[in-house]
């Protein structure tokens, strides 16, 4: 019993991020998963093919085209997870997605249609850049933090000129706001009882 007392105290931390993560992501492989696809960002111009008829050939027209097709969701909505980066075919079959599924699939279009493009990436944002696309305020070339160029793989990357409040609000809006009231409760829950547990082992240690 002693020995459990100073391995709780001792990894108490550890055993705290651990929580946090098997709440978010109870299969955390989905993340390290992500992060691999994000970083390749691998456009399939073949798994678009039926759309391509559809489709005009203006890139601009191509992008708002992929709005109306792919309607905006949280990945906690879609995936029951923070954040997920899905694969084309993930995308297609559920015609819902944030950011990065309809850049995923943007991309895919424009690479079929042999039209030339970046993938773009902002602390809070992925986006598709092309000749002539018009910048937002949170896609422009001051929030940018990464470029990869994907015909020959090479990536840049540069400090973002973006406000602390923006990464907090979105991160507020995408990650808390839709996150299941389920999980919210299962999340908080677990975190007072290791903090509860940890205050009681403190004290009874300065009690011996």
């Amino acid at each position: 019993m002693v020995t459990s007392r100073r391995v709780f105290r001792r990894y108490f931390p550890l055993i705290f991020i651990l929580w946090v993560i098997f709440v978010l992501y109870p299969n955390p492989l989905n993340f390290i998963i992500s992060l691999q696809r994000a970083f390749n960002f691998n456009a399939d111009p073949g798994a678009v093919e039926s759309m391509l008829n559809d489709l005009p050939s203006d890139p601009a027209a191509i992008e708002e085209a992929v709005k109306a097709i792919i309607p905006y969701r949280h990945d906690w909505e879609v995936y029951g997870m923070p954040w997920y980066c899905p694969t084309i075919e993930q995308v297609l079959e559920r015609d819902e997605g944030d950011c990065k599924a309809r850049a995923l699939v943007l991309a895919s279009v424009l690479k079929a249609k042999n039209i030339s493009y970046q993938v773009n990436y902002t602390p809070t944002h992925v986006w598709v850049d092309y000749e002539g696309k018009q910048e937002t305020p949170i896609e422009n070339a001051q929030v940018n933090f990464s470029t990869r160029d994907p015909e020959t793989g090479e990536r840049q990357f540069q400090i973002p000129h973006i406000r602390l409040s923006e990464v907090t609000d979105s991160f507020w809006d995408s990650f808390w706001g839709p996150m299941p009231e389920a999980r919210k409760a299962l999340l908080i829950s677990g975190l007072l009882a290791l903090i509860v547990a940890r205050v009681i082992l403190r004290k009874k240690k300065t009690a011996q």
